[in-house]
């Protein structure tokens, strides 16, 4: 027999559970939690004095939906496969060496979620496609997202009614459209593939800002980034805001930040960030009610599916403040932020979607099924279905029948870090142009550069300064353009590294050299910049100059006239043959030729070297700054170049100082690159390579250790083209440099004996008999037969790989049955970049 008091005790607790379930969360059993939404990745530590947030103690559900929730009955979500790719922007399209490596995963939802019944609705299935980034209209009844359909490859933008019903696919063709957003006049702003360029530093393909009507017609690019733009979306003001991803001569990795811009495109400026590095700024939405933003701050290069850190933006103190920017939880496995205020925001994390407070605190709402989880199943893009206020209607600024617009440059000498600069010290300003790539392959910058650039340059002319520090300019529209402010001998003064662009008949303008956003301007009013009281100026091309320069074309000949006399292999002068230790030839070396290894080894040219900063002090980027041009200014060791040939070197550096002038050259006619960050096209499995490094260990290994280490192979070390040379093999310094110059030798290198005892020495090699000095030869050997048997682009008979025709053929630049044997790279190079030009429209409505 059961116990009265048990029984009375049961009886009691019955009674009470209906109130107890109404203490607790409405929606899943899951606890109310502040913990790290994902224990897998690893985050940085909690600051000292800060800790880590504690449980809410309130329904943070039950709360918001009678606050700043209030009326939202249903929220709706994407839910999808994680890539494969741990990049953040490796979404899409196919990787380069093969087609059939596709970026995109497959088992796409479109779900709706009702948060008082916990009732799941899935609008759209698809087991083989692809659903992302929904967004609600205005009206509460539409939903606009981005679907790759089972069977096919390509992302398209589609509505759906709230209900499931209507599909409706509104872009079409093959490229991708992703991420778009209503606009509150009815146009759609998105980001699409329809660009036809590459990462300059990944395998994978490139997407930016476009715009079309509500029906998916009248498309137009509004960006002419070379890297992604993502996540747009519009402010209460009506400018849209958006992720944008540059690298104008520093680090690839580094500088990833908000952006804004008119929904037309003009008006393209920085938000918040471009001048701090180390972050990637993305999912960036306004808080309603007040004129923050709420925004993904993902740690580094960015973390896959944009994970990072919930961070709240102030833009009151201007866009380099990094005070202004509150982080509400130290996990960086969060993405998706939707606000309804500062202390009520909508995020997803791994499988889940959660609320989350001003505080950090976070309450899970949904989590996906199980058997969805277990095959890398996560929610991505929550967002409440419900009606809402429209953006202001911004007026066009554009003119879409013109194929430039202007723009007023008030004083150049009005900006950060300018200190010294004397006012009438610019006289021009040199237009340069970051130019876009049609295809990438290895994800790193050989061959364009060692250590540089990632991209070619275009020198496009120059523009005159007044002596109030005015210009006034005719650009051309929707071109990815930059300036290097120069001096009376032109050298460079100040260099930007970011880009502009201006959109067809835009009329726009800056301060000065870097401006401060937070300065106000010059009332033009009061005094009127010199350069206004006359046209714009058209840019001046730089007579003789190309406007993409190739370094074996156009300056190797400047030193093989001036230069390889002394710093040759032959040499007689200044001290005989490898004169200061420094090669000018322009022999081949497994990537680049020794020259230019050389000169960007040596640091003979100030080019940013793709490093993590920005906003240098006047005169230490280009030519004030780079040693080489010195030299050639200063008669070094007597040598007098002509003015022509000085002007060539001087806008070769300005122009970032690459080695090819095509993109063709990647991944060609070379041994010892990388693809995927790994070691690609070895010579290690050569048997000539093998026994050359065995060689090379045993007779040099004894100096050159790991505090001097030598390359032992063709593939090997960052001074691979130095020593190894694969236009004349026996001028290798790998050979030069131990053997005796009675064999013909440099006889740098010498081995100590008992015999000699330690203040004597002899040569490594003293006969070029030697054994192991042929079994190094060999080597040499082996690698100047494959260099002419893959070709690199300036040998007379190099084409263009395949991946590289492939591309050109879906672009229309080549015809479907070209033969590779009548590919002029530089020409098909030249005919893809001006197919991205902007041309007038006629007959504009």
């Amino acid at each position: 027999m059961r116990n009265a008091k048990w029984d009375i005790g049961l009886r009691v607790i019955v009674l009470l559970i209906p109130f107890i379930l109404l203490a607790n969360d409405m929606s899943t059993p899951e606890a109310v939690v502040a913990a790290d939404a994902s224990p897998k990745q690893s985050d940085k530590p909690q600051p000292k004095g800060k800790p880590r947030p504690k449980p809410v103690k309130s329904n943070l559900l039950k709360r918001f939906m009678s606050g700043p929730m209030k009326g939202v009955e249903e929220i709706i979500f994407a839910s999808r496969q994680l890539g494969h790719d741990g990049h953040w922007y490796a979404n899409f399209g196919y990787f380069a060496k093969d087609e059939n490596e596709k970026a995109y995963r497959a088992l796409g939802r479109l779900c709706k979620y009702n948060l008082r019944t916990r009732k799941l609705t899935v609008l759209l299935d698809d087991p083989k496609g692809t659903v992302r980034d929904p967004q609600v209209h205005y009206d509460g009844k539409k939903i606009l997202f981005s679907y790759r359909k089972g069977g096919t490859e390509n992302f398209h933008l589609y509505e759906i009614n709230a209900d499931g019903t209507g599909l409706k696919q509104l872009t079409h063709g093959k490229y991708d459209d992703i991420e778009p957003t209503y606009l509150p006049g009815g146009d759609i702003i998105f980001v699409s593939g329809r660009c036809k360029r590459w990462v300059n530093c990944w395998l994978t393909q490139v997407a930016i800002l476009y715009r079309c009507d509500g029906e998916g017609k009248n498309i137009r690019p509004i960006s002419s980034n070379g890297e992604q733009d993502n996540t747009p979306w519009p402010l209460s003001d009506g400018r849209i805001l958006y992720q944008r991803w540059e690298y104008v001569d520093r680090s690839q990795v580094h500088y990833h930040h908000l952006w804004s811009c008119n929904p037309d495109g003009t008006g393209q400026m920085v938000y918040y960030g471009n001048f701090h590095p180390g972050i990637l700024m993305i999912d960036a939405k306004p808080i309603p009610g007040s004129n923050k933003i709420v925004s993904v701050f993902s740690p580094g290069h960015g973390r896959k599916e944009h994970n990072g850190r919930i961070t709240i933006v102030s833009p009151d103190k201007g866009p380099d403040d990094l005070g202004s920017a509150r982080t509400l939880h130290q996990s960086a496995n969060f993405r998706d932020p939707y606000a309804f205020s500062e202390d009520c925001i909508l995020v997803a994390h791994d499988s889940r979607i959660s609320l989350m407070n001003g505080e950090g605190q976070t309450q899970e709402i949904y989590r996906l099924p199980e058997n969805l989880i277990k095959q890398g199943v996560q929610c991505h893009e929550p967002r409440p279905l419900i009606a809402r206020k429209r953006e202001r209607v911004m007026p066009p600024r554009v003119d879409l029948t013109q194929a430039s617009g202007e723009l007023i440059l008030t004083d150049i000498y009005e900006g950060r870090r300018m200190e010294g600069v004397k006012r009438g010290e610019i006289k021009k300003l040199v237009v340069l142009e970051t130019l876009p790539m049609p295809i990438h392959y290895t994800g790193g910058m050989r061959p364009i550069s060692q250590g540089g650039t990632f991209t070619l340059e275009r020198v496009l002319g120059t523009i005159p300064v007044e002596e109030d520090g005015s210009a006034y300019m005719e650009l051309p529209a929707l071109r990815s353009l930059f300036f290097v402010a120069l001096d009376k001998n032109n050298n460079s003064v100040k260099r930007m590294q970011s880009f502009l662009t201006v959109q067809p008949g835009e009329k726009t303008s800056c301060v000065g050299c870097h401006e401060q956003r937070t300065k106000t301007p010059i009332d033009i009013a009061k005094k009127t910049p010199k350069a206004l009281l006359r046209p714009p100026s058209r840019i001046e091309p730089i007579p003789g100059i190309p406007e993409v320069f190739d370094f074996p074309r156009d300056i190797q000949p400047i030193l093989d006239k001036h230069c390889v006399q002394c710093h040759g292999y032959e040499a007689t002068q200044q001290g005989g043959p490898y004169s200061g230790r420094v090669i000018l030839t322009g022999d081949r070396g497994p990537v680049f030729s020794q020259s230019y290894q050389s000169l960007t080894m040596r640091r003979q040219v100030a080019d940013g070297r793709n490093q993590a900063k920005s906003n240098y002090a006047p005169r230490t980027l280009g030519t004030s700054a780079s040693p080489l041009m010195k030299k050639i200014r200063g008669g070094h060791h007597g040598v007098k170049v002509s003015k022509h040939e000085e002007d060539l070197i001087r806008y070769w550096i300005e122009s970032a100082a690459a080695y090819p002038g095509t993109y063709a050259a990647l991944a060609s006619g070379m041994i010892g690159d990388r693809y995927r960050n790994k070691p690609a096209n070895t010579d290690f499995h050569w048997p000539s390579a093998k026994a050359a490094a065995r060689t090379i260990q045993q007779r040099c290994g004894h100096c050159h250790n790991k505090s001097r280490p030598i390359p032992r192979t063709l593939s090997e070390g960052g001074r691979r083209d130095l020593v190894w040379n694969l236009t004349r093999a026996e001028k290798s310094l790998m050979l030069l440099a131990p053997l005796a110059k009675k064999a013909g030798g440099f006889e740098l290198c010498k081995n100590r004996t008992k015999i000699t005892g330690p203040r004597f020495s002899v040569p490594v090699f003293t006969s070029k008999k030697d054994k192991d000095y042929q079994t190094i030869l060999k080597l040499a050997q082996d690698g100047k037969r494959h260099l002419e048997k893959i070709k690199r682009f300036d040998m007379s008979d190099f084409q263009p790989n395949e991946y590289y025709v492939r591309e050109m053929k879906r672009y229309g630049i080549l015809p479907k049955d070209t033969k590779q044997a009548r590919i002029d790279a530089y020409a098909t190079d030249q005919k893809y970049w001006e197919s991205l030009w902007y041309w007038p429209v006629k007959n504009v409505k």
